[in-house]
Formats: structure tokens, C-alpha cells, sequence
């Protein structure tokens, strides 16, 4: 047995590599004319918010949705219409949807998870609307107190209920590697669950490394078994930072053919599974690493910066993108002006934190590794 424990680990590796070397050639074009297109999900709005303890007044809500809007991002999930006494960060969801700027080349969808939060969203004139499932049976009963086939059974009245109403859906999966309860996932269980989804009327499965303890390789096997039941381009991939694999992740999800990916913007939404760690990855970030791999993203990197940083600031922490802290710090750089330019970088950025207070100087400075 330890032999083969042992060979099964040395083949691994070469499986993903030659995984790799079998595709990479779409990461080689630079021409923006032959590129091609990957479709960014923004969900900062809603589970980038969703878990702060302090409530963020519904004007601020309404300017970041439509700050994004104006990056060029054409999907950006906007709030969640559930229960106030489970997710108070949400209670004003008829408000956002009734305040925000609409374009009409921008889809603005919401969490529905039951089909009275439906019912809501329709009120509200939400066009497009997502339910979620796990692929953990634990998770399933902790998250919605119920197993999965029962979870799903309640969705199909949701979905029935959306599709007479002319609304798109789409579908969450969670846990699909790990789950904070049960350890690891199966592959075939988020197969299981993505193809109930689908043939429930989705149009779209998103599958979400939800405490981040995914790796390249286990990512690249689970879409390998989602993929022998559900059409690799019905599926997003939404990676989780926890352990800092969120790229490598992503990357590899790319590689498998997987065009749409859930960001947050700075990083918002942490991890409720261990505190102080870091959630959902940054979209500075995944829109850096797609642009410079040969594809297109339609996404204004340098105004997205700036969404992060307001957003960061509103929230008094300190940006939760690398790409935004090394952007903005290189801007700020450009800028200096005789009056800050002998005074030390730490004291040059007083006018960059802008709304942070001295408090938060610290966080960052550290942030910006200076």
C-alpha cells in the first residue's frame, strides 16, 4: 500500500502538467483582435457584504454597484433578497434594486433563495436571479436546515416560478472541494448536484470553492467529473482565497475551458469559517492575471482600483487587492508633489488614504509594503 500511495502521488503532478502543456497555446496572444473573451461575475455587492457585522448604508450600496457598472464589468450581483433576521445586511434589497442606475448592457442579479424572496425580486424588477445548493450534506443542514434533495425540491418551485416570468437563472454549487464540516468533497457529488441545476432550468452553474481549500489539481478533477454530465460552458468558477490558491485556481479552471469567473471587488467577504482570513478573491486581481494570459475582459483595471479603494475606505480597512495596493501605489508615486516629496513615503500617503483615519495608516502602509 505505501508503494502505490506513493506512485499515485508521483503521477499527479505530471497528469496536471501535461494538462497544461495540452492547452496553454490559449494563453499565448497578446492581440486584443484574437483574444478571447472571459465574462467576470462581480458578487462584492452581495456576498462581498453580506457578512459585515456593521450595517453599510444603502446609498453607499447603490454608488459601489454602480461604480463597478462603470468599469466595464457586465455582471454584477446586487444584492439578496432573504430574511432580514438571518442576513440583516440585506434588508434593504428593495431599495438597491429600486435606486441603482440600470444599463442596459448590465445584468444585475440576486440571491433568491426561497420563492418568497423571489416573489420580492420580481417586485422589484429583478431580471435575473440565483439559487444555490451544496454539495455537502452537512453544509446543507447547517446552511438551509435541510438535505440536498430537499434543498433541491424547494428550488424547482423557485425556478418554475422564475422562468414563467421570463427571468434568467443561475445556479450556486458550494463546498465543491471541501467543506467545513464533512472535510472533502467527492467530484461526483458536485456532478450530482450541477446536474440537477441544469436540468432544473439554470442556465449557468457557478461552482464555489467555498472555504478555499482547493488546490490546481483537485479543481481540475472536479470539473472533470462536472463535465461528463454538464456542458463545460454552462459552468463559472468561484475560488475563494483562503489559502492563497484563488489564481492558481482560476488559472486552471481556464485551462479546463471554463470562460466565467466570480470576483469580488478588493477582495470583500471574508471567510466565516475562520476568522480574519481572507474570502473571496479580488478582482483587481483575476482581471490582471486574465489580461496579461491572453485574454480579454472588457474591465477598466484602473478605474476598478479606484472602486476598491473607495469601497475599502468606506469599510475603513485597507484594500484587499495586491494589484490595487501596487497600482495605486505606483500612481501615487507619479503624482508627488514638492510639498509631500520630502517627506517619506508613510507620510506622502496621507493624501492616498484619504478617508481612512490614522488608525488604519498602518494597515496601509503594510498593505503597500512600504
Amino acid at each position: 500500500m505505501a508503494g502505490l500511495a506513493v506512485t499515485t502521488r508521483s503521477l499527479a503532478p505530471a497528469r496536471f502538467v501535461r494538462a497544461f502543456s495540452a492547452s496553454r497555446h490559449v494563453f499565448k496572444s497578446t492581440d486584443t483582435s484574437s483574444r478571447q473573451s472571459v465574462k467576470i461575475v462581480e458578487v462584492g455587492p452581495r456576498d462581498g457584504l453580506q457578512n459585515e457585522k456593521k450595517l453599510i448604508p444603502t446609498e453607499t450600496k447603490v454608488s459601489l454597484i454602480n461604480r463597478l457598472a462603470d468599469t466595464g464589468l457586465s455582471a454584477i450581483e446586487a444584492t439578496s433578497f432573504v430574511s432580514p433576521k438571518w442576513v440583516p445586511q440585506m434588508g434593504d434589497a428593495k431599495q438597491v434594486m429600486a435606486q441603482i442606475t440600470r444599463k442596459p448592457d448590465v445584468s444585475y442579479p440576486v440571491l433568491t433563495p426561497n420563492l418568497k424572496g423571489l416573489e420580492s425580486a420580481i417586485a422589484a424588477g429583478a431580471k435575473e436571479v440565483a439559487i444555490f445548493g451544496a454539495a455537502s450534506e452537512s453544509f446543507s443542514m447547517k446552511n438551509i436546515n435541510c438535505s440536498i434533495a430537499e434543498s433541491l425540491a424547494r428550488f424547482q418551485e423557485v425556478v418554475d416560478r422564475a422562468k414563467a416570468e421570463g427571468l434568467l437563472i443561475r445556479g450556486y454549487v458550494s463546498c465543491v472541494v471541501g467543506c467545513p464540516y464533512e472535510g472533502k468533497i467527492a467530484p461526483q457529488a458536485v456532478a450530482d448536484v450541477a446536474k440537477a441545476l441544469l436540468d432544473m432550468g439554470c442556465y449557468e452553474i457557478s461552482l464555489g470553492d467555498t472555504i478555499g481549500v482547493g488546490r490546481p489539481l483537485e479543481i481540475r478533477n472536479m470539473i472533470d467529473a462536472v463535465t461528463r454530465v454538464v456542458p463545460i460552458e454552462k459552468l463559472a468558477i468561484h475560488c475563494h482565497d483562503t489559502y492563497g490558491q484563488a489564481l492558481a485556481n482560476i488559472y486552471a479552471s481556464l485551462e479546463a475551458g471554463i470562460r466565467v469567473v466570480d470576483s469580488s471587488v478588493s477582495g470583500l467577504g471574508g471567510c466565516p469559517y475562520a476568522k480574519g482570513a481572507t474570502g473571496n478573491v479580488a478582482t483587481e486581481d483575476v482581471v490582471f492575471m486574465l489580461e496579461g494570459n491572453g485574454f480579454s475582459t472588457g474591465v477598466d483595471l484602473n478605474k476598478l482600483a479606484h472602486v476598491g479603494q473607495w469601497i475599502s475606505g468606506k469599510l475603513e480597512r485597507a484594500p484587499g487587492s495586491r494589484v490595487a495596493c501596487a497600482l495605486l501605489a505606483k500612481e501615487k508615486a507619479s503624482n508627488v508633489t514638492p510639498s509631500t516629496r520630502g517627506l517619506g513615503p508613510k507620510s506622502s500617503l496621507l493624501a492616498f488614504v484619504g478617508s481612512y483615519d490614522l488608525q488604519n495608516l498602518a494597515a496601509v502602509c503594510n498593505a503597500l509594503n512600504l
